[in-house]
């Protein structure tokens, strides 16, 4: 059905807390923000303030790792207790769309409220799958400027910087070893993609991959990375003044702006000095995303929510306490995103960043470099053997899907 759309911003709001009447209705909502960066905090904030509008509405927030939401989310789904709402990435659209779990929201919500490149990142079959809550969800290069002053330009500067600054339980970088989705952005800087013209056929076996593990076993070999780091322990080495840099992604910025004040800073990662080519992370954002069986009043009170968490006010707010970029063309545009040094670095390098894939084979492929990664990484496998068993692991789940 079409919605009405009203200047008002909270104008949705009104009309449904009119059209529910006393009915009561409790949302269920799956959300994949963590405790660590503030982010289920504001989830959380958001869900009391329309609920405070709204007293015939009850809104249940619970907070799950991404991969656990996946997988969760799946079999609830499968038993027919799914969530109503879902405040996740962009790249589980795939494989949710693929077994019939959500509902498309072209008719549901105005998108051309929000930015075009955010929107096409959940389009699947001509359908758009989520409305978008803020842009990017990109890695990018983090410092502390008591430590180094300006971040390296080229991947031969970062070696070298990095080399003076490693020692004394201090390191030049760190970032989450174990998950691929930081292998991702080197791969594109040495001239890499996880899959061909096509879009769907998996090229992990390439001298572009090996160059990349190649680049992350030197970097561990001259001490810049520590021997193992996953994602809360290169939080904390960075937290503590024990890490000058570090990779991580937009959703941690307020909560490193809190730690480290006018010491933190942002950029865009390091040119590869042997391509000539910048890292390419990927991009997307935090979307809404409807589960299929939602229906009737309980639509209306999701829609109405969505409507809320999404307003002019409260996109501002979410730059405000998450330093994200969001979604909303007029808060997007607004004074206090131009004049943020923090958001200024991070659209730098949402620029270098390539659209993340949210075909059904991008798990396949998600599936296969973690494995491989960690074990080129611990010294157990070579960077090609990594490769070829990469390769070879994805193209066997691909067969599955057919």
């Amino acid at each position: 059905m079409k919605r009405i759309f009203s200047l008002v911003v909270l104008c949705s709001i009104a009309l449904f807390a009119v059209a529910a009447q006393a009915e009561d209705v409790t949302i269920q909502l799956w959300t994949q923000e963590g405790e660590a960066d503030g982010g289920f905090q504001f989830v959380k904030k958001l869900a009391d303030g329309f609920m405070a509008q709204n007293a015939n509405v009850k809104i249940d927030v619970v907070t799950k790792d991404t991969e656990v939401l996946r997988e969760d989310y799946q079999t609830s789904s499968l038993a027919g207790n799914a969530p109503d709402l879902l405040w996740t990435v962009s790249d589980q659209a795939g494989p949710f769309t693929k077994a019939g779990l959500l509902q498309p929201v072209d008719d549901l919500f105005d998108l051309s409220l929000f930015v075009d490149s955010a929107v096409a990142g959940v389009k699947l079959d001509g359908k758009t799958w989520g409305v978008p809550v803020a842009n990017g969800n990109h890695l990018m290069l983090m410092y502390n400027k008591s430590l180094i002053a300006e971040a390296p330009k080229t991947t031969d500067e970062l070696l070298a910087k990095g080399k003076e600054l490693s020692k004394d339980g201090q390191y030049g970088l760190v970032w989450n070893q174990i998950e691929p989705f930081w292998m991702v952005p080197w791969l594109g800087g040495f001239g890499g993609k996880v899959f061909a013209e096509d879009g769907k056929t998996p090229t992990l076996n390439t001298p572009e991959m090996v160059n990349t593990l190649k680049f992350f076993l030197q970097l561990k070999s001259e001490g810049i990375l520590p021997k193992e780091s996953d994602y809360a322990g290169a939080d904390t080495l960075f937290k503590e003044g024990k890490a000058a840099m570090l990779i991580n992604g937009d959703w941690s910025l307020g909560d490193y702006k809190k730690v480290l004040g006018d010491k933190f800073a942002t950029a865009a990662m390091p040119m590869v000095s042997s391509t000539q080519k910048y890292p390419a992370p990927y991009t997307s954002g935090k979307f809404f995303m409807i589960s299929a069986g939602v229906a009737d009043a309980k639509l209306e009170a999701v829609m109405a929510f969505v409507d809320y968490a999404t307003n002019l006010e409260n996109q501002v707010d979410m730059i405000k306490t998450l330093s994200r970029l969001p979604a909303r063309k007029e808060a997007l545009e607004s004074e206090v995103v131009k004049s943020d040094p923090i958001l200024s670095g991070s659209a730098a390098q949402m620029v270098n960043g390539t659209p993340m894939p949210i075909v059904l084979e991008m798990r396949c492929n998600w599936d296969a470099m973690k494995p491989e990664l960690n074990a080129v990484m611990a010294g157990q496998k070579s960077p090609e053997d990594g490769a070829v068993a990469m390769q070879q692991a994805a193209d066997s789940c691909v067969k599955t899907l057919k």
